[in-house]
């Protein structure tokens, strides 16, 4: 899975949406994040017909909402994002929050399936505690792939970092900057003039710097759109690391609807 991927989530102009998803992919992007609940399938599938780069160079990930979490609603709302993406697989498919008024046996199950009949070629979850992401690899036949969840440098994430590491998992990072609120930070913002970049580029180059982490900034600007992805020419040294880090004291969370938040971990 590449590194950095590009989120597809909210556009207030929806008729850019097909030229942005489009944009990212001329500039090099070959990762694209999309879920059922984002309503941005069509526009992915468009631009990627639209993108003339070959399907196998590609990484699509989408999302199962958790009002599909019983079996058969699961195995429908994934034909119907493979309908509507116009592609016969994803490359990663996720559950996109727990349900618990559904055991998740049958909804992990139902993910496994999706897996064995070629419908994706990785799985995984979304917005897992320790707790729940223990239980979901207790219960998988199928490995999983990743945990996507809010990290950025204002929200410490070490007990899920180190569940994911233990499983042998990668984290992917939604909201990577705090949706904007990390942007002005002068900590960031100084490591940012010593190399020549933007405070988005340290704040991002700060995750994909730590192992087996990968981020999913949304960007509504084709600015944003190259900025964020050009974080490979540059590195942070380890003490700048260690300044970063000590922002996540704020344990600040931009995500977090009250109706189906499960009972985050501490730290």
């Amino acid at each position: 899975m590449p590194a950095v991927g590009y989120g597809t989530m909210l556009y207030p102009e929806p008729d850019r949406a097909v030229e942005l998803i489009g944009h990212a992919l001329a500039v090099g992007y070959r990762h694209i994040d999309t879920a059922r609940k984002y309503g941005s399938e069509h526009w992915v599938g468009e631009a990627i017909r639209g993108a003339g780069v070959a399907r196998e160079h590609l990484w699509v990930t989408t999302k199962v909402t958790e009002e599909d979490a019983r079996a058969n609603d699961f195995a429908q709302s994934v034909e119907v994002s493979l309908e509507t993406l116009g592609l016969d697989y994803v490359d990663l498919l996720l559950i996109h929050w727990p349900q618990p008024k559904v055991p998740l046996e049958e909804t992990i199950g139902a993910l496994a399936r999706a897996k064995q009949q070629g419908l994706t070629r990785n799985i995984g979850v979304s917005n897992f505690t320790v707790a729940l992401l223990d239980e979901a690899i207790a219960k998988s036949p199928e490995p999983l792939f990743t945990n996507q969840v809010e990290y950025h440098a204002y929200l410490r994430q070490d007990k899920l970092l180190a569940a994911c590491a233990r499983h042998g998992m990668t984290m992917t990072c939604y909201a990577p900057l705090a949706r904007g609120s990390i942007l002005s930070d002068p900590v960031l913002c100084e490591i940012a003039r010593t190399h020549g970049k933007t405070a988005a580029q340290v704040a991002l180059r700060w995750l994909v710097q730590q192992p087996m982490v990968a981020v999913v900034p949304r960007a509504l600007q084709v600015t944003e759109i190259e900025e964020n992805i050009d974080l490979f020419d540059f590195e942070l040294t380890g003490e700048e690391m260690i300044r970063i880090g000590e922002l996540r004291d704020r344990n600040m969370r931009v995500v977090d609807p009250e109706i189906r938040r499960p009972a985050w971990d501490e730290g």
